[in-house]
């Protein structure tokens, strides 16, 4: 008896050990979850399944979305017979940027949802509106946008297929975002069949951040990059002599247009977007380390943005061959980008090497303008070193002083930038116009990346704009 007793103390022992087990799990997932809601509010309230947002559009009133300067661009009101309706003031301006609520939620309108339906309002006064039968004010968004400098993008695009992108490169506040064609928000709805059964247009399409394009020479600004990299920071020593194209073996690039720039040095290269000399320096290049260079400038990895937004991929490495090699050095071939990105790299290159968070929302305030939260630049860390932004900014200014890119000279301002001309369907008549640059080059303020599809080079139809859009941040007219 008392060994059939003594045997049985083991599974006591493991029976509790058992039920502490799982006393322990509930007690760690119920803390887990509690920690998820908690850090996960906005977006789990803001999910498209979670039926709370639909009581709180009951209760509350949605609140209204400003440019930085006050202007409305998005507010809720009621027609003539009482009904709540989503307007948006300036039409097609805003489109991609702000976005719309019906047919799911894009842009500003979905990042900042989650205030845009909640309010802040005291508990005494929800009670007096609720008795009232009166929604609740919600919370209202201030947003970086700069009115004037949208509609000149917007105005200089025109017809074009395109998009434009403005930025304070100090802080990474997005001043304007323009993406053509672009839509009327009032009209979404009626209008939804029409879009979506137009893929040709792709009206509902950010170009800014998904659309993915040859970079054209804009990216020879990577290429010169890695040759610095590989040649101890420096490019002086550098020449070449264009015939107008570069032949080895079966590799033939041409020179834009059949251009011959004679001899050259590292800075006239860039300055005149040699296709030829470019394809010379990229032949020279270490494809592992340069792979390595894409990564680290974001290619093949997420980008700090917090909206939607496709990824820009290119894998260089060994086993790339020569004629890819001789392609991808100068932009085309394998390479495809966004404006977005090619903005964040201009970006960085314009604030000593370190790239600062892109964001669109500037602050949330409740009904009465009380501040509720306030956003604040934030760095992304360091693609480049300071002295690699300087030779950099160097060959950019020499693009406008004396190269593709003059028609942005000023008496005002010394520009930097990089033009391009992104060929498509393997024609070299059909080319996207591309500029992407900074200014003051000494002390830069302003980012302006540039694409309009279709249209030729960069220097007589992407510089213009961004001209226009430095001058107006200048107040130069």
């Amino acid at each position: 008896m008392s060994r059939r007793k003594g045997k049985k103390k083991p599974r006591v022992v493991e029976t509790w050990i058992t039920i502490m087990f799982f006393v322990f799990l509930y007690i760690g997932m119920m803390v887990y979850f509690c920690l998820f809601v908690k850090n996960n509010e906005q977006e789990l309230i803001s999910n498209s399944y979670n039926s709370r947002q639909q009581i709180l559009a009951k209760e509350n009133k949605r609140g209204t979305i400003y440019d930085r300067e006050g202007s409305i661009l998005a507010q809720t009101i009621n027609d003539e017979n009482g009904r709540e309706y989503r307007n948006y003031p300036y039409g097609n301006l805003f489109s991609h940027a702000v976005g719309f609520i019906n047919k799911g939620k894009t842009g500003v309108e979905q990042k900042a949802n989650y205030y845009l339906i909640n309010t802040s309002v005291p508990l005494t006064e929800k009670v007096e509106n609720d008795m009232a039968g009166v929604k609740n004010p919600a919370n209202d968004v201030y947003t970086t946008f700069d009115y004037n400098l949208q509609k000149i993008a917007s105005d200089s695009l025109g017809m074009y297929k395109g998009a434009v992108i403005v930025s304070n490169v100090k802080t990474g506040e997005v001043l304007a975002m323009v993406s053509k064609p672009d839509f009327d928000p009032n009209t979404i709805v009626e209008n939804w069949d029409k879009y979506v059964n137009n893929p040709t247009e792709s009206v509902l399409v950010n170009r800014v951040t998904q659309g993915i394009y040859p970079p054209g020479s804009t990216f020879k600004i990577i290429t010169a990059l890695e040759y610095i990299r590989e040649h101890n920071g420096s490019y002086d020593g550098y020449s070449y002599t264009c015939h107008g194209s570069y032949v080895n073996g079966d590799i033939k690039i041409n020179c834009f247009h059949g251009s011959v720039h004679d001899n050259e040095d590292f800075t006239k290269s860039f300055a005149k977007s040699c296709n030829s000399s470019f394809a010379n320096i990229g032949m020279s290049l270490d494809r592992d380390k340069f792979g390595r260079t894409l990564n680290e400038l974001m290619f093949n990895t997420d980008l700090p943005y917090d909206y939607n937004y496709n990824k820009s991929k290119l894998i260089v490495d060994r086993t790339v061959s020569d004629d890819d090699m001789a392609q991808i050095s100068i932009g085309q071939g394998m390479v495809g980008i966004t404006p977005l990105q090619l903005n964040l790299i201009t970006n960085a290159i314009a604030n000593d090497g370190i790239l600062m968070k892109p964001y669109m929302i500037d602050s949330i305030v409740d009904s009465k303008g009380v501040l509720i939260k306030q956003y604040e630049p934030e760095e992304y860390g360091e693609l480049i070193t300071k002295n690699e932004s300087d030779a950099l900014t160097e060959l950019m200014v020499a693009v406008v002083e004396k190269g593709t890119g003059t028609k942005l000279k000023s008496d005002y301002y010394q520009a930097a930038g990089k033009t391009g001309s992104a060929e498509f369907n393997g024609v070299s008549s059909d080319s996207h116009a591309w500029f992407t640059g900074f200014a003051p080059a000494d002390d830069p303020q302003i980012s302006v990346t540039i694409i309009v599809e279709g249209v030729g080079t960069g220097g007589e139809y992407a510089v213009p704009i961004a001209k226009r859009l430095i001058d107006a941040y200048f107040g130069v007219y």
